[in-house]
């Protein structure tokens, strides 16, 4: 039987969302946890995507498989008590039975990121937002994130030495919004390379201070280089936000 959990966490006490030695994730604490609940040697959890170190995802899912069949009333029970044992950094939604193929990374045909940029002091979003108070030209960010919709290489967005087939991603949304005293940057992908979207945010950020034309990000695309695009953000201002499915 295969389940999917639909979840969220905090990734500040976590080295990213994959197992890593000697470092805590998010993926082992899920494993151990359900390998305790489910009394089995280890429960394998997939993810729909590799977060970072100190990434978060307000809505994220996941899916393992085991010999046991759960009600609608026990799924909902298994939520419950993994909500108990799991630490306050991450908490589960839902876990419902799906198709035995349906797979939580390869079957998402998107995800969407969001990225949290605060422009004046708030000590109240130190945690979960980039705190920038220059100038910014909002839409002039806006002229060159649509840039990111004509273009499907990211070599230069993505960190070197990556264990990738290639660099091409389809992004279908990419757009910079103010709420109150925050710049919000939104950006819809079939997939996305590791660093790839703090990447962009610090190179539309400098188009933002004028430091760079709509015409630079271009050549910065062109050149396939990451050297050629700019300094990336901290990872605490980025969420993952939307998984889309078209069987689920």
């Amino acid at each position: 039987m295969r389940y999917f959990l639909h979840l969220a966490y905090n990734g500040s006490a976590f080295f990213g969302w994959q197992i890593q030695p000697n470092h805590p994730s998010v993926q082992e604490t899920l494993e151990t946890c359900l390998s305790l609940l489910l009394h089995e040697e280890r429960v394998a959890v997939t993810g729909c995507g590799r977060t970072d170190t100190g990434v978060h995802a307000s809505s994220y899912y996941a899916h393992f498989d085991t010999e046991k069949a759960f009600s609608r009333d026990e799924c909902r029970q298994l939520v419950l008590k993994l909500n108990n044992f799991l630490p306050k950094e991450i908490v589960i939604f839902d876990l419902f039975e799906v198709a035995p193929d349906l797979h939580a990374r390869f079957d998402a045909e998107s995800r969407t990121y969001q990225y949290h940029v605060c422009t004046r002091k708030d000590p109240f979003k130190l945690q979960f937002a980039y705190h920038c108070h220059r100038a910014i030209d909002m839409e002039k960010m806006n002229e060159a994130a649509a840039l990111l919709l004509l273009n499907e290489d990211f070599t230069s967005f993505s960190k070197v030495h990556t264990q990738v087939n290639n660099f091409i991603c389809h992004v279908t949304e990419a757009h910079w919004d103010r709420v109150d005293d925050e710049l919000i940057f939104t950006v819809t992908a079939n997939r996305f390379l590791r660093n790839m979207v703090r990447a962009l945010v610090g190179t539309l950020l400098e188009v933002g201070f004028g430091k760079l034309t709509i015409q630079d990000l271009q050549n910065i695309i062109n050149q396939k280089d990451r050297c050629a695009a700019k300094t990336s953000v901290p990872a605490n201002a980025l969420f993952l936000t939307e998984v889309r499915y078209s069987r689920m």
